[in-house]
């Protein structure tokens, strides 16, 4: 069992944003791999869309679907069934997320409580979806079957965003902003979706004994990864399209990778392994120490 695991948001980070593609990124997921080192997708994708990317990257490990909504477990991962679990089809399934239907009837008490039309993804037309997202028609068709999470478009200032976020609250649901959505969820997050996790890998097979030998590391871009960035030891942000980090992220331990997308994310990944060469930066995952000007 290796004593590193590394949970990964997908769109923009493992995945170009434009393209989806995760080329840049292939000599350290090949290098993860040969190491044992667990890769955990954590995405506000559903498992419809990340099923075939699993398959893609040749993935085994466990994965979390809809910005922390629901967990997936492969039943082959651990010696014991995780905590809240249920078995469905060749998973171990943890439910964390509010049901999709509920969501939707918030969203249209919202839009009339700020007089403002708002567009979630099921008001979207596959064509509408595909236009905006950049998908194919086939996955614009995955995205769009949905348990727990509703991305919804704003056109609008600032005081009336703040708006529709208090009105969220306000009914006790939760909200984030990822990069070309809203989204509305229940009260689950990316990083409580994470820490389940993170403490069945501890209580599996020799890190039983020595739980605090296992080193959590994220990779993340953007505004909806904060809580899983919030929750590891060593937290990862790659650059934006245009060169830039997002300016809501800021943790005191937080490594900025230089590179935008996989290209970061390969980086990042590769220097965790001592596989790149140290010039800009020096990184010991192993101790704690940092010395980063990765800024």
């Amino acid at each position: 069992m290796s004593r590193h695991i590394l949970f990964t948001n997908l769109d923009g980070c493992l995945l170009d944003s434009d393209t989806y593609s995760f080329d840049e990124a292939r000599p350290a997921l090949e290098s993860l791999r040969s190491e044992h080192i667990p890769v955990v997708l954590v995405s506000g994708k559903t498992r419809a869309e990340i099923e075939p990317l699993r398959e893609r990257l040749d993935h085994h490990d466990p994965f979390i679907v809809e910005n922390g909504a629901a967990v997936y477990v492969p039943l082959e991962t651990f010696d014991f069934p995780p905590e809240r679990s249920r078995r469905r089809s060749s998973y171990h399934i943890i439910e964390l997320g509010t049901p999709y239907a509920l969501l939707r009837d918030v969203l249209r008490q919202i839009e009339d409580a700020v007089g403002t039309p708002l567009r979630g993804f099921g008001d979207l037309s596959v064509d509408e979806i595909m236009a905006t997202t950049g998908l194919s028609r086939e996955d614009a068709l995955r995205a769009m079957l949905r348990e727990f999470d509703e991305p919804f478009l704003v056109n609008g200032p600032s005081k009336l965003i703040e708006e529709i976020c208090r009105q969220i609250v306000a009914r006790g649901l939760n909200w984030t902003r990822g990069g070309r959505f809203f989204h509305l969820m229940g009260n689950n997050d990316k990083g409580r979706a994470a820490e389940i996790l993170l403490r069945c890998y501890k209580r599996q097979g020799q890190l039983r004994e020595r739980p605090d030998d296992l080193e959590s590391i994220g990779i993340g871009d953007s505004l909806i990864d904060l809580p899983l960035l919030r929750m590891v030891d060593h937290p990862v942000l790659v650059q934006k399209p245009d060169g830039s980090y997002d300016p809501d992220i800021n943790l005191p331990n937080l490594i900025r990778a230089p590179g935008v997308g996989p290209a970061g994310w390969n980086y990042a990944a590769l220097e965790l392994l001592g596989q790149v060469p140290v010039r800009r930066s020096r990184t010991n995952f192993g101790n704690r120490e940092y010395q980063h000007n990765w800024r």
